[in-house]
C-alpha cells in the first residue's frame, strides 16, 4: 500500500494506472476509521481495478472551532487499518496541499436546496465546506467511482446533486449503514460516548424502526410521529435537533402521497452529535 502527501505523487500514480487501462475507485475520508469505512473501501474494492482512500479533516466544514480541535485524529492506525484490507493508496494532504492559497481565498461551492435544510440548518456552511472539499478531492483523484455511506444521507444527496450539477464525471456509489450489535450506526464521534451512553444511543436506531414499521403499516400523520419519537428521544437522554419523514430523492418535505421516504434524526447525547436514518419504502 501507498501512503502519499504531495498531489503531484498522487497524480503520478494514477496517471500510471491510467496507462495500465485500470480502472479507479475512490473513498474520501476524514481519518480515526472504524469498520463502516472498511466497508465502503470493500465496496470500492468490487466497484474498481483500484482504490484509493483519503484522509484528510478538513477544516472548511466545520462550524465549531473547538469541534474541529478535538476531531480525533490517528494516522497511524487508520494507515494499518486500510492496510489490512489491501487498499491500494492513501491520499494523505495537508490543509495546505488542500488550500495552497488558504480558506478564505478559496472558491467555495454552495449546493442549492441542499444546504437548508436538516444538518444544513443546524451547521451553517457545513455543507459548502463539504462540497468544495469533495470536488478538489475528484479533481485531484480523478477517479471513475466513488463511494459514500448513507449513514451521512443528505451528504449523499449533496455529493450526487453537486456531481450532476457541474457534469463531473464519476459514479456516486452508496454503500449499507455499518452498525453496532445493538444498531447504533457506526461513526467516528461515537466514541465520545461513555459505556452507558453508548446503550442508551441504540434508542436512535429502535425509535426509525419503529417509525418506519408504523408508516408501512398505513399511518400517514407524520407530524405526529416525527413529534412523538422527540418526545420518546427527549424521555431517554437526548436532546434532538431533528426528527424528519422526507423525500428520500430529494428530501423535501413527504406529503402522505409520497411513496419512496427517509427518515432522518440528529440528536445530541453527551459530548457526540449522532446522525441515522432509514429507508421506508412503500408499494
Amino acid at each position: 500500500m501507498q501512503a502519499v502527501e504531495q498531489l503531484d505523487a498522487l497524480r503520478e500514480q494514477v496517471k500510471q494506472w491510467r496507462n495500465d487501462k485500470l480502472s479507479i475507485a475512490f473513498v474520501p475520508t476524514m481519518g480515526n476509521l472504524h469498520q463502516g469505512h472498511l466497508s465502503l473501501v470493500r465496496r470500492a474494492q468490487e466497484l474498481a481495478d483500484k482504490v484509493i482512500v483519503s484522509v484528510f479533516v478538513n477544516p472548511l466544514q466545520f462550524d465549531d472551532k473547538n469541534d474541529l480541535s478535538a476531531y480525533p485524529r490517528t494516522l497511524d492506525a487508520d494507515l494499518l487499518k486500510l492496510e489490512s484490507v489491501n487498499c491500494d493508496l492513501v491520499f494523505t494532504p495537508t490543509a495546505n496541499v488542500i488550500y495552497p492559497n488558504g480558506m478564505d481565498k478559496q472558491t467555495v461551492i454552495t449546493v442549492p436546496d441542499m444546504d437548508d435544510k436538516l444538518c444544513g440548518q443546524a451547521r451553517a456552511g457545513h455543507f459548502d465546506g463539504v462540497a468544495t472539499v469533495v470536488a478538489k478531492l475528484f479533481n485531484m483523484v480523478q477517479a471513475d467511482v466513488a463511494v459514500f455511506g448513507e449513514k451521512d444521507y443528505q451528504q449523499l444527496l449533496l455529493i450526487r446533486k453537486m456531481v450532476n450539477d457541474l457534469n463531473i464525471p464519476i459514479n456516486i456509489v452508496a454503500g449499507e449503514t455499518y452498525r453496532e450489535e445493538n444498531g447504533l450506526a457506526m461513526s467516528s464521534r461515537n466514541q465520545y460516548l461513555t459505556a452507558e451512553q453508548r446503550d442508551i444511543a441504540a434508542d436512535l436506531y429502535q425509535n426509525l424502526l419503529d417509525i418506519k414499521n408504523k408508516i408501512e403499516q398505513g399511518e400517514d400523520d407524520f407530524a405526529f410521529l416525527e413529534q412523538e419519537t422527540v418526545k420518546r428521544l427527549q424521555e431517554s437522554g437526548f436532546i434532538p435537533d431533528y426528527v424528519d419523514i422526507r423525500r428520500a430523492d430529494n428530501l423535501e418535505r413527504a406529503q402522505k402521497r409520497d411513496r419512496s421516504l427517509r427518515v432522518l434524526v440528529a440528536a445530541r447525547l453527551g459530548n457526540a452529535r449522532l446522525i441515522d436514518n432509514i429507508a421506508c419504502n412503500l408499494a
